[in-house]
């Protein structure tokens, strides 16, 4: 998945009309919540295929860190 598409499905999954870059602090995105981790977590097992531990997600601080975790 490329940096793009990343971008996109996350600004999907947040429901989101904030503009998200790989530097964007996830903190300062006031759509990041609880709900948003829910998705992304699902997103990433079941359309991803990947296991990654909601400590991971929760422990993230930038968009960046999220797309490296799909990634790894």
């Amino acid at each position: 998945m490329s940096k793009e598409e990343f971008i996109t499905k996350l600004t999907e999954l947040m429901d989101t009309d904030a503009t998200l870059d790989m530097a964007t602090k996830l903190a300062d995105v006031e759509d990041w919540d609880s709900l948003s981790m829910v998705s992304f977590f699902s997103f990433c097992n079941a359309a991803l295929k990947k296991q990654i531990a909601a400590d991971k997600i929760k422990s993230a601080q930038t968009v960046e860190d999220l797309f490296k975790l799909v990634n790894d």
